[in-house]
């Protein structure tokens, strides 16, 4: 039995890239494409600014560096910002479940010297009836 003829098939030439965004929204003022940005890379500095409401930001490039590195760039200062900002303004008392479990001396309830195993029921007067061991 013999193959079968393959149809030929034309080469396709490269694909063509899609150019990366230059443009971008503002996060502080939420304007679609009011963010751009500007590269000198002679001079190693990639600048973005928005147009709405001003905000910039500055940081070092490389040669390898696009319009969408240094909007991450600040993203990323953003947010750091931002965290800063929450632990100094995060309270004294216990943040989360496994805060309120340990308690303010640090020792679980599970640690305390109570035991619980002596209690059964709890009756309406609210006091407890307790177990005969």
């Amino acid at each position: 039995m013999g193959k079968r003829k393959k149809s030929s098939r034309k080469p396709q030439g490269p694909k063509k890239k899609e150019p990366l965004p230059t443009a971008f929204p503002c996060l502080f003022c939420n304007h679609e494409k009011s963010v751009s940005v500007k590269m000198d890379k002679k001079a190693g500095t990639g600048e973005l600014s928005c147009k709405v409401c001003g905000q910039s930001f500055q940081t070092g490039i490389n040669y390898l560096s696009a319009a969408v590195d240094i909007y991450s760039d600040w993203i990323d200062a953003c947010d750091t910002v931002a965290k800063e900002a929450a632990e100094a303004e995060k309270p004294d008392g216990p943040s989360s479940y496994a805060d309120l479990a340990t308690g303010a001396g640090g020792r679980r309830n599970s640690d305390m010297d109570i035991d619980r195993h002596l209690v059964d029921v709890v009756d309406d007067d609210g006091e407890a009836a307790y177990a005969d061991s």
